[in-house]
């Protein structure tokens, strides 16, 4: 069975629903090893990673998803960074050697598409930065507030400096599931974003939060539709699934605990093996911690995602949350025998270490 699982993956054949629901029962060593050979057969040794910082602009939202701990719950707590403020960070950033800027943040009723176009003109008029910003629900928003298509938003946002978007907001892209835990629309929405971005020549990632309220058909169904996806667009970079953190949020009175490390390494695994035209997949340390991280590396893991200079939601679930440093995640790189490389937002690689 393994045998056909990695001949179906490099020869580009698609997992039928059943065969990918039996990944969920091998043995971790088995779809592990599965993983490692594609990911040694595709990608080789190198792992990268970004220097990045995520600005979240603002913490009001009108969503107020159920496993979100972000958002602001009263008038006292709520804020909107100015331009200047951003902009600071921006330029700490890019001094520190930073190559990707990330800006998310709710859905703010007071902010409008000019807004964030003139934000955008502003960072790229200052900073050689690429502006990885803004996820599909925060780009539906905007698009019902001013009451024009996604695919106008997009094209001014991206006329403004917006190079790429990240794929937050997927949760899990199942309706079964997403429309208990979120408010932020429907799967098709979300697919509906990337599928423009893709159209207008713009290269997104996706991601996949699990660990709360689905089953593993519904991991399928998630995989199944970014692998459909990519086949019609091809514009995903890179793939990353990261376990829900339960604290502070509405969900933690159904949801005590984060999925173990056991499940993110299956799920990293079953990812490498189920999508098999998306190269780049990604760990999650900021979820996950470095020594989990670095392990995801032999489970069909190729990327360690950024640094992190700045990040604040999932830290508002009480999460621990320190920076990375570029030595660090050079030294676990290392540990796991691969050669660690920097890269930017497209996966170009700009340095070897």
């Amino acid at each position: 069975m393994s045998t056909d699982y990695f001949e179906k993956n490099l020869s580009g054949e698609d997992l039928t629903f059943k065969e990918a629901l039996q990944l969920f029962e091998l043995p971790l060593q088995d779809v592990g090893l599965i993983a490692d050979r594609i990911r040694r057969e595709r990608c080789g040794d190198v792992v990268g990673f970004v220097i990045d910082r995520n600005i979240n602009y603002t913490n009001v939202c009108v969503s107020k998803c159920k496993f979100c701990a972000f958002y602001a719950r009263g008038e006292g707590d709520a804020y909107l960074l100015s331009y200047e403020e951003i902009l600071d960070k921006v330029g700490e950033a890019v001094e520190l050697g930073a190559t990707q800027i990330m800006l998310q943040g709710g859905m703010n009723p007071e902010l409008g598409i000019e807004w964030f176009e003139g934000l955008f003109r502003e960072i790229k008029r200052r900073f050689r930065v690429d502006v990885h910003s803004l996820s599909p629900p925060e780009i539906i928003y905007l698009a019902k507030k001013e009451r024009v298509s996604v695919r106008e938003v997009i094209s001014r946002l991206r006329s403004a400096g917006l190079d790429s978007i990240p794929g937050g907001g997927a949760e899990i892209l199942s309706d079964e599931v997403r429309l208990r835990i979120s408010s932020k629309g429907t799967s098709d929405d979300w697919i509906r974003v990337m599928r423009t971005a893709h159209e207008l020549g713009m290269k997104t990632t996706a991601t996949m939060m699990f660990g709360h309220v689905e089953e593993d058909r519904h991991i399928v169904e998630h995989l199944f539709r970014i692998r459909d996806l990519q086949r019609e667009t091809g514009g995903f970079t890179a793939f990353i699934p990261w376990s829900f953190q339960p604290g502070n949020t509405e969900l933690y009175r159904a949801v005590k605990e984060p999925a173990p490390p056991v499940r993110y390494l299956q799920i990293v695994a079953i990812s490498r093996i189920v999508l098999h035209n998306i190269r780049n997949l990604q760990v999650s340390w900021l979820t996950q911690g470095m020594d989990i991280a670095t392990l995801a590396l032999d489970f069909g893991a190729n990327d360690f995602g950024g640094v992190m200079l700045e990040e604040n939601v999932v830290r508002a679930t009480g999460k621990p949350f320190t920076p990375a440093r570029v030595e660090e995640i050079v030294g676990r790189i290392r540990s796991a025998g691969r050669v660690p490389v920097r890269r930017d937002t497209y996966y170009n690689i700009l340095e070897y270490y």
